[in-house]
């Protein structure tokens, strides 16, 4: 039996799913006591994101499977970079930059000011130390930065300098936006940084950590932040739910103000219920199937091509994510939010849609034979594949079914193995199935996928955690192609070569979209002004999101 992960781009929370080894993910949270009555100042703000388990109580920013609860609220990153305005940048630990040397020197001016929550001052030398330990222990290095530094290094008191093998703008937003900044007084005496646990973080932002039980993490405002007057929500509520059912109970009972979570039947479910409640799902990544390329049925291209034929996208989106969700495409781009990327001829000859009588015709093609069971064999074979997925996501669960129901229907068996957060991060990570997450170097994170699914840096052997290159996917030409992508900050060149990523999406079949992955969002403004909306949308409002929902954190404030 073959095995395969469900995933969504961006942050891991997902499913798994199909032959030899796949998986789909997407994201939820949690919640606790309601946010008190209208006017009150020390309203406490419930978030419900359904994580699928119970918390660990780890706040380690490097560790992509608990990061999200620690970057933005407490820790912070050199800038804050809006996907949804265009990628428009805002300072945060670092006042401003410049690009030199024909892009490929970057230097950030630290802020001054600036204290860790336990009263000691940041400098330039803890950014600097934050980067060396990258370098230090790649493990830590998700972003996979050091693979185009050659070094980093202070220059004067307050500026911190980056030099890269070669130009290298697209790696601005891996650099500013997505990594954590650590105090080297703290971490400089951590042996193995790596598996360290963090549970009572030292940082420098808004929040800390009072306490965490492994149903609820509490926030309250750090002393020493460098903000005067934030965070205005004193009290931050972070309940751990195990399914959806649970968390959104809290919001439409109003016992959660944010939510990050599919709702099915929306309207009637949460919207319908009261004036304040709102929702809003901006697409940004796409929830995918992430076949294990390893295995020996999954690396035949035309067993993937098969697969890609007899995935339902469409029903997977109106029956599975009941229509919130659009159908995702082959090309990796979230075609709906960024259109711009996406190259016409491609776009031409993309005519994967869902097509059963295509996909026997390709397996027949390579020998395979169907069964009395109508399940085809190849080389002696069944066709059948286990995914891993987050059991604790409905619409995961639903959407699956609903794929395996339409692969059936193409004479192939997929088996859905529903798993505890827990143990679907560390198989999507080390390959004992496969998933995506947020764009990486060359492919622009608003194609959503190309560059961290495909780029073979953010691979690992099987066994060992990847970044996002869950599928092991490796090819020399599309690394350069990644390569050139970073090399020019022509947006035209940079077109061209996204294209071409399209096509290596089209013929190659590394991985299988499914649904454009929405950034969940519901909010209720009883009791608090500053939600992100539509019009207004200064931020990625999934809580979920990082380090975003440390920037709705400090829009928000008590009515």
């Amino acid at each position: 039996m073959q095995q395969g992960f469900f995933k969504r781009s961006s942050r891991v929370l997902g499913i798994t799913a199909v032959a030899a080894s796949m998986m789909l993910v997407s994201a939820c949270g949690g919640s606790s006591n309601s946010a008190g009555g209208s006017g009150n100042p020390n309203a406490v703000l419930t978030v419900s994101n359904e994580s699928g388990g119970l918390w660990t109580c780890s706040f380690n920013p490097f560790q992509s499977a608990v990061s999200f609860l620690s970057m933005g609220d407490v820790y912070e990153p050199l800038m804050f970079v809006n996907a949804l305005q265009d990628d428009k940048t805002t300072p945060w630990l670092a006042t401003g930059y410049t690009w030199s040397n024909s892009n490929k020197q970057l230097t950030f001016t630290i802020r001054n000011g600036v204290k860790w929550n336990d009263g000691t001052p940041m400098t330039a030398a803890d950014v600097l130390f934050t980067f060396n330990e990258l370098k230090k222990f790649p493990a830590l290095d998700l972003n996979s930065v050091w693979q185009v530094l050659s070094s980093v290094t202070q220059s004067g008191s307050n500026q911190i300098v980056f030099n890269f093998k070669t130009a290298a703008t697209p790696y601005f937003y891996y650099i500013a936006d997505q990594i954590p900044i650590v105090p080297q007084h703290i971490w400089a005496s951590i042996k193995d940084p790596v598996s360290y646990t963090d549970a009572d973080p030292v940082a420098t932002g808004m929040y800390v950590v009072k306490p965490c039980t492994p149903q609820n993490i509490t926030f309250k405002p750090n002393t020493y932040y460098w903000q005067p007057g934030l965070p205005k929500v004193k009290t931050l509520d972070y309940p751990a739910f195990t399914s959806n059912d649970a968390a959104n109970n809290y919001l439409a009972t109003g016992q959660a103000q944010w939510g990050a979570q599919f709702i099915p039947n929306i309207q009637k479910y949460y919207l319908d219920k009261s004036k304040s409640f709102n929702s809003w799902q901006p697409p940004i990544t796409q929830v995918t199937m992430f076949p294990n390329l390893k295995d020996p049925l999954l690396s035949n291209l035309t067993v993937r091509k098969a697969l890609a034929y007899a995935t339902d996208r469409q029903s997977a989106s109106a029956i599975g994510e009941g229509g919130q969700e659009p159908p995702g495409s082959q090309l990796g781009i979230v075609t709906q939010t960024y259109p711009q990327w996406i190259d016409p001829q491609a776009q031409a000859a993309d005519n994967y849609t869902y097509n059963p009588q295509q996909a026997d015709k390709l397996l027949e093609s390579i020998g395979a034979v169907k069964g009395s069971d109508g399940i085809y064999s190849l080389n002696g074979q069944k066709l059948s594949f286990t995914i891993i997925n987050n059991g604790g996501y409905s619409d995961w669960v639903a959407a699956l079914q609903t794929v395996a129901q339409g692969m059936k229907a193409a004479g192939i068996e997929l088996n859905v193995d529903n798993l505890s957060q827990n143990d679907y991060n560390t198989s999507c990570s080390t390959g004992s199935s496969s998933s995506p997450t947020t764009a990486r170097p060359a492919a622009r994170r608003r194609t959503t996928s190309c560059g961290s699914w495909l780029y073979s840096t953010n691979s690992a052997p099987i066994g060992q955690p990847a970044a996002t290159n869950y599928e092991r996917f490796d090819d020399p030409a599309v690394d350069k192609l990644f390569d050139q992508y970073a090399a020019t900050a022509d947006e035209a060149t940079q077109k061209t070569i996204i294209g071409q990523l399209e096509t290596v999406m089209l013929n190659q079949v590394p991985v299988i979209p499914v649904t454009e992955a929405a950034a969940w969002y519901q909010y209720d403004t009883k009791d608090f002004n500053g939600f992100v909306t539509q019009q207004n949308d200064y931020a990625v409002p999934s809580v979920w999101q990082l380090p975003d929902w440390g920037q709705v954190l400090m829009h928000l404030s008590p009515k």
